[in-house]
């Protein structure tokens, strides 16, 4: 794919490509569900989950496991299963080929796509912060450099898997079932509703190594602290190698015209 350069030029064509699909996703009633109420559910059903488990040994309060973990949960749903299918649409569609013919890059298109859909998920998640702060009891964020060098790493890892996803989805309808597997693994082996503090050290060793890991060791350590510089590097790391592997199945992978 082309680069992308961030002259005035660039900008006014991400703000065109980003104004066109809020409008179609402020349209689309499911899109706006995925995006406001189903994080808040999810959220709330981390709440539950907490409920019979053994924090004492985490250094986790029952709202910090959930807020950190929600964080999460906010970014697989808004940028990954929010953002795959917008890209599935507008390819059946032939808007991507379309796109391609005029000054926009490959790179400008995918970006201004994801655009409305990364910043809802960054609202939310100051709204989740800002809710635990201030009406939760929940303390403000130690490190907030690395809560938001998590959040943004995050952002750009969950942008290219959804690219990536869309390059095997055949269909706007299949575009939840093929973006499921990530997003229950993520969910259940990452951090996002179970604390991997709460799992036996081999099981959580090998989690350590699946994409959203990292990017929640980086949000949890960001907001109640106490990561090494041991760990904040191997976060740091593993979340820009899964990028740089979500990058090259794109570059491999992904379509610009409808699948026959």
């Amino acid at each position: 794919m082309s680069g992308i350069t961030f002259d005035a030029g660039a900008r006014r064509r991400l703000r065109a490509v980003a104004r066109a699909e809020l409008t179609l996703l402020l349209r689309s009633r499911s899109a706006v569900f995925v995006a406001l109420l189903m994080p808040a559910g999810m959220v709330a059903m981390s709440y539950s989950a907490t409920r019979e488990m053994d924090l004492a040994d985490t250094g986790l309060t029952r709202m910090e496991a959930v807020l950190t973990g929600g964080i999460g949960i906010v970014l697989m749903l808004v940028v990954y299963l929010g953002f795959l299918p917008v890209l599935v649409a507008r390819r059946e569609e032939r808007v991507l080929k379309r796109l391609r013919t005029g000054e926009l890059s490959d790179l400008e298109i995918l970006a201004g796509a994801a655009l409305p859909s990364v910043v809802l998920a960054l609202a939310q998640c100051v709204v989740l912060v800002g809710t635990g702060a201030l009406l939760l009891d929940v303390s403000a964020p130690r490190q907030p450099v690395v809560l938001v060098l998590g959040v943004l790493l995050g952002v750009v890892l969950l942008a290219a898997l959804a690219a990536a996803t869309a390059g095997v989805t055949r269909t706007v309808d299949s575009a939840q079932l093929t973006g499921m597997p990530l997003f229950m693994v993520s969910v259940v082996c990452s951090g996002l509703l179970v604390p991997l503090e709460v799992l036996p050290d081999r099981l959580a060793d090998a989690f350590l190594l699946l994409p959203m890991t990292g990017v929640v060791e980086l949000v949890s350590g960001g907001w109640l602290g106490g990561l090494t510089a041991a760990e904040l590097g191997r976060a740091v790391a593993m979340a820009l190698v899964w990028t740089a592997l979500a990058g090259s199945a794109v570059r491999r992978w992904f379509r610009w015209e409808p699948r026959q």
